[in-house]
């Protein structure tokens, strides 16, 4: 929740007329349920039936992406040759689930491979001159690029220089030229005819085992033993909950609840008692920050370790190890955020459009994510930077709908190189250009930034009444999962409630216990909100509020009570003028 400008609530666009009176014809579901399902695309009862029970019929032939044959007769000819291969990834999750499938698939039929992680600080994103040198000394000649690649042109013909051969298992947009490597697999190449975009790069490498599982006329029940780690993937990489990433992120989850895999079982025993049946949000807000929290503050190889280990016992250490990272992080986060929000006081106008910050010290590791949390506070494009070396490095995360990407091309003059996404993004400059950049990016987010992007705008699915709120309700919502983005979590709207007695819990009393009561019917409703102290007056004020929610179960103590997660509140009065 914001502390700043007022948000704006909006409710989210019902289906036609003619889709909901289609789908009233061919579904005995309530209408409520019927514009849920109208919301998120689905026309008729065909489409209804492939959203609530997804089938891995749905997948599409592997050999559809361009390169699939030329990647799965490499690996065969490398196999049939015995060479050796290094199995190459990013240090996120996305990378580190993809580098640890791909591992866990080919040792079933090869021994001769290796798997690295380069190290953020030493070797930065993506592939390295580092890590060719690494294989082109262990005698290996060819490398399996996983999350990363698509725009390493120099590094691919640096390796082949060395008798090193590559296939790129890419999900990032490609440059106007393609690696030279032995195969590229993007499904967002332009001359890429396979049908679905969206995939993760874990996704990919999936799709690159799928093919060479049915080369070599394989079952493929070994290889949807490893979903688990590609779930993990889709939700924590935030790629679009739609078609075949929908698919595969259903079977994933019925593997993690039924028999997750060695490493994800001691991370999730080092993470606390079992609350139920493991969701997206659950990989996204348990296990991501964990994995995440090795290759930020130690080394992802650590991350590949755990989720590649058999022996529970064995990986209970690392697990631990890893938890502790995590620790470290969450204090580090906690520690920069407010050094960080007391700059933007003291240094910083009110009406500023953007917020840029820098202290030498902060970790380089942490700060993309102090920046999404200081847009939690102040709600505009927030750039962190830190000291790296005799530079500065920086990461940027924007506001909805904001182009970040666009306003750090109007400062390239002050900048040593950025790359990222509309999104997010990160950037080099000198000490000497910091001054420079401050205005320049505060002067292009100025021209750039339309008014409705100054305020956060939070949509929602359903207004619904107290009385709605019940077990078949919630069942219901639960047949719409898994979430994420394309299908979100239905957000719900419920006016007219009054305070029966919240609080602030939590060590430092900034989350918000809320306890409301609807005085048409006396219904009783539980909530949490988090970092949203600054509400408790609003519910004291004694004045009816409405409520912006997802509608979720709280298990504690082995008992299992509905709750709101309460999004935003605000007085109902307020809510009329709005």
């Amino acid at each position: 929740m914001t502390k700043g400008s007022p948000s704006i609530w909006k409710p989210t666009a019902d289906p036609s007329p003619a889709i909901l009176l289609q789908l009233q014809s061919e579904l005995a579901m309530d209408e409520v349920f019927l514009r849920l399902l109208g919301q998120r695309g689905v026309r008729n009862l065909e489409e209804a039936k492939r959203f609530f029970k997804p089938s891995k019929e749905e997948l599409h032939d592997a050999f559809l992406m361009k390169d699939m044959d030329r990647a799965v007769a490499r690996i065969g000819k490398a196999i049939s040759k015995e060479e050796s291969l290094l199995i190459y990834g990013d240090y996120d999750v996305d990378g580190t689930t993809a580098v640890s499938l791909m591992a866990g698939f080919l040792e079933q039929h090869y021994k001769r491979f290796e798997t690295y992680i380069p190290d953020r600080y030493k070797e930065g994103y993506g592939i390295s001159k580092d890590g060719i040198d690494y294989a082109a000394g262990k005698g290996i000649t060819l490398i399996i690029a996983l999350d990363c690649g698509i725009k390493a042109l120099d590094q691919v013909t640096y390796a082949k220089e060395l008798g090193i051969d590559f296939i790129i298992c890419d999900h990032h947009t490609p440059g106007p030229e393609i690696p030279e490597a032995e195969a590229v697999l993007d499904p967002k190449r332009e001359d890429c005819p396979y049908p679905y975009k969206g995939l993760s790069g874990c996704g990919v490498g999936f799709k690159l085992c799928q093919a060479l599982n049915q080369a070599w006329g394989k079952p493929h029940d070994s290889l949807w033993a490893l979903s688990d780690l590609l779930a993990l993937s889709i939700g924590a990489d935030i790629v679009p909950m739609t078609g075949e990433n929908r698919v595969l992120a259903y079977f994933g989850l019925e593997q993690i609840n039924k028999a997750p895999s060695k490493g994800l079982a001691a991370l999730l025993k080092q993470a606390g008692p079992a609350k139920g049946r493991l969701n997206i949000s659950d990989l996204v807000f348990i296990l991501a920050p964990r994995i995440n929290a090795a290759g930020r503050l130690d080394h992802g190889q650590r991350a590949v370790d755990l989720l590649r280990g058999k022996n529970l016992e064995l990986l209970i250490p690392i697990a631990a190890e890893i938890e502790q990272r995590n620790k470290e992080r969450k204090d580090l986060d906690k520690k920069i955020a407010s050094e960080a929000l007391e700059q933007i006081k003291t240094k910083l106008p009110d009406d500023a459009c953007s917020t840029v910050v820098f202290q030498k010290d902060w970790h380089k590791g942490v700060i993309g994510i102090v920046a999404s949390r200081l847009i939690e506070t102040y709600y505009r494009p927030t750039v962190i930077l830190t000291q790296s070396g005799d530079l500065l490095a920086g990461s940027a995360r924007s506001v909805a709908d904001f182009n970040l990407y666009e306003a750090l091309e109007d400062c390239q003059a002050d900048l040593i190189q950025f790359g990222g996404h509309p999104a997010a993004a990160g950037m080099t400059l000198a000490p000497e250009q910091l001054e420079g950049f401050k205005k320049a990016f505060e002067a292009s987010v100025a021209k750039r930034i339309k008014p409705h992007q100054k305020q956060l705008t939070l949509s929602y699915d359903l207004e619904v009444e107290a009385s709605d709120l019940d077990a078949k309700f919630y069942r219901i919502l639960q047949r719409f999962a898994p979430f994420g983005p394309g299908n979100m979590a239905p957000v719900l709207l419920c006016r007219g409630l009054l305070d029966n007695g919240s609080r602030l819990i939590g060590t430092d009393r900034k989350h918000l216990k809320l306890a409301l009561v609807d005085p048409s019917s006396g219904i009783c409703l539980d909530g949490i909100a988090f970092n949203a102290a600054h509400h408790l007056n609003t519910l004291q004020k004694e004045m009816p509020i409405a409520v912006l929610f997802h509608l979720e179960l709280n298990v504690f103590r082995g008992a299992a009570k509905l709750q709101l997660r309460v999004l935003d509140l605000k007085e109902e009065s307020e809510l009329i003028k709005l």
